[in-house]
């Protein structure tokens, strides 16, 4: 059973990564994606084409919301769909070049804003204490 100690570190770490998050989406490009879009088209990259059902599940709403995020997707040009191999009654999501360089100008715009904050905001030893918290939040979060 975690003690107070411990209870309060993991408000206070809590808070401070949604913070970080929250500054994230705003370094973004303005009206670029909203943070569905986002997911769904980092989802898509990372685990390739996918079904509107199983988009739902994995982003944990309900299909019909899917369906609109996809639309909304396909209409900018960003994702493609295309016949699924074995079900006829499906169609696979994928993402387009405009969609691969949206991605990642919102991924180089988010970095270029944490890169500068670091450089600009800690000294080069709280750097290197901040190289040990990021080591230590990726082993809290694997599973």
């Amino acid at each position: 059973m975690p003690d107070k100690n411990q209870e309060r570190l993991a408000t206070d770490l809590g808070a401070a990564v949604s913070l970080l998050m929250r500054h994230l989406r705003a370094a973004s490009p303005q009206g670029e994606l909203s943070p569905t879009q986002r997911a769904v088209i980092g989802r898509i990259d990372t685990d390739g084409p996918a079904t509107t059902a199983a988009l739902a599940r994995a982003e944990l709403v309900r299909p019909q919301s899917m369906r609109m995020t996809l639309s909304a997707l396909e209409e900018r040009g960003v994702l493609a769909r295309s016949p699924h191999p074995t079900d006829g009654r499906q169609v696979v999501f994928s993402l387009t070049d405009e969609g691969r360089r949206m991605l990642t100008s919102v991924r180089q715009a988010k970095q270029n804003w944490l890169a500068v904050a670091i450089a600009e905001r800690l000294s080069p030893q709280e750097q290197r204490t901040l190289e040990t918290a990021t080591a230590l939040i990726r082993r809290l979060t694997q599973e």
